[in-house]
């Protein structure tokens, strides 16, 4: 459907729908009828003339000075302005609120933006204009693209727009929103994509800057925790992250220091003292009341879906959790993110994606089974992996065999996993068949590893006794293996 006929037909749904006309031809999309929701709750006119708060000069330049935005502002006249110039749009950028900090795009286009008060200083949030690209992207917490009659207030049916909401990358709370917005006229596709991406990359930008600032906070206060000597403690951030602790043992990626807090519960009955320091806190763990560490036990081997067993209770895994938790298995010491995304991704990796993605899974396995610094498993860790390798090496084949349920990660690609499940099949193998124990070799032929091994197979038919009757399974498998 092409522009000006999509967006009539959405003038008529508006009609139907807000005008309290007869059967209408359809509903609004869920994001957008969930926004008229809300804005009709807020008590938005839908004749409203224009947002109703607009700050003073004053304030704005101050609200500017001081917002986190100001500092990738650059990055997003760079990616965005040229853009929007050309396809005679404006680039938006609003604090957490929805009050517009920053405008900048075509003047043609600015002079019509004018007229709605789609300015500097007004207020765009779903409470004060209704459904927006903006206001509706802060609200939802998500890309949004509002389209012509989407917009609750009608004197705005002539815009389109897409906006999506940055987070900040300490705390995640929202900061504002970047919008691409442009007469009905000039609506494009990719405006979607292309605010998505220059909100990931403001947020990605603002990451690189906050790990600078952890960096010369940790130099200029990590005196504070060496002096410490052998007691426990940790360094934190103004916003209570954590920077070091000492010894490595495992913590929260975040405590609550809010102001006044002097003891704080680290959720292992533990209770830690907070000292401020001239830059964030020193966490002091006197005489800790240590609990015993929790239990974790993986099932990483044959073609199942692995498994976590935590306390007790059975986590199924994604195959990329998996792939974490094997790696994090097979080096205690630990992995950085970086180490991590080369064994998972090879050089096509991405740290950031790392560590989103072992964010999740310390929520999924519950406190005190990963730590952060570097990554590593922290519980009391068991799995059929390595039981098997200590039962090869120990000479224990029947136990191995036992254990044995296939490859290692059969689905996973990651480099790392597939040298390392090569070993462990090649060892296994190598083992079984050096033994010449005819039960053992029947019991490798059965999995997936052995089924196919064509040396395995000539073993068996040359130690199974005549009368047994596997043999004819043995015979025929060999017969076709060798074709």
């Amino acid at each position: 459907m092409d522009g000006p006929e999509h967006a009539r037909r959405l003038s008529e749904l508006y009609d139907e729908v807000l005008g309290g006309g007869g059967r209408a031809p359809g509903l609004p999309r869920p994001l957008v009828a969930e926004s008229w929701q809300r804005s009709l709750a807020a008590s938005v006119d839908p004749e409203l003339d224009a947002p109703p708060v607009v700050v003073t000069t004053e304030l704005l330049e101050s609200l500017r000075e001081n917002h986190p935005l100001r500092a990738v502002l650059p990055i997003l006249r760079q990616t965005l302005t040229t853009i929007a110039d050309e396809a005679s749009h404006i680039m938006i950028i609003t604090d957490a609120q929805g009050l517009i900090l920053w405008r900048e795009g075509a003047a043609d286009v600015r002079r019509q933006a004018d007229r709605i008060a789609l300015s500097e200083g007004a207020l765009w949030s779903e409470d004060a204009i209704g459904t927006n690209g903006m206001g509706t992207a802060l609200a939802a917490d998500q890309p949004v693209q509002i389209h012509s009659a989407e917009h609750l207030v009608r004197r705005i049916h002539a815009w389109t727009c897409a906006a999506a909401p940055v987070h900040d990358p300490d705390t995640g709370k929202l900061i504002g929103a970047v919008d691409v917005s442009g007469p009905l006229r000039t609506v494009h596709p990719a405006m979607m994509a292309l605010v998505t991406a220059a909100a990931q990359l403001a947020e990605g930008q603002l990451r690189v800057r906050m790990a600078a600032a952890d960096e010369q906070l940790r130099a200029r206060n990590m005196r504070h925790l060496t002096a410490l000597g052998d007691s426990p403690g940790a360094l934190l951030t103004p916003t209570g992250r954590v920077l070091a602790v000492q010894p490595l043992a495992w913590l929260p990626d975040r405590l609550d220091v809010s102001a006044g807090v002097d003891r704080v519960e680290l959720g292992d009955g533990r209770e830690a003292v907070v000292e401020q320091l001239d830059e964030g806190y020193l966490l002091r763990i006197p005489g800790s009341l240590r609990r015993s560490r929790p239990s974790l036990r993986l099932k990483l081997l044959g073609a199942g879906q692995p498994i976590a067993v935590v306390h007790g209770r059975d986590l199924v895994l994604t195959l990329r959790r998996a792939e974490v938790l094997a790696l994090l298995l097979l080096h205690p010491a630990g992995l950085t993110a970086e180490q991590l995304m080369l064994q998972l991704y090879g050089d096509e990796g991405n740290p950031t994606t790392v560590r989103a993605e072992m964010h999740r899974l310390r929520n999924l396995l519950g406190v005190g089974i990963l730590d952060t610094k570097p990554y590593r498993i922290v519980a009391d860790v068991t799995s059929d992996v390595t039981e098997v390798q200590t039962a090869v090496r120990a000479g224990e084949l029947v136990k191995a065999m036992e254990l044995y349920s296939g490859p290692l990660l059969e689905r996973s690609d990651a480099p790392a996993l597939r040298a390392e499940r090569a070993e462990l099949d090649a060892t296994l193998r190598g083992a079984v068949l050096e033994s010449g124990d005819a039960e053992l070799l029947w019991r490798f032929a059965q999995t997936s590893t052995g089924s196919e091994d064509l040396e395995v197979f000539e073993a068996l038919e040359a130690d199974l006794p005549a009368a047994d009757h596997r043999r004819s399974a043995v015979v025929a498998r060999l017969r076709r293996l060798s074709q």
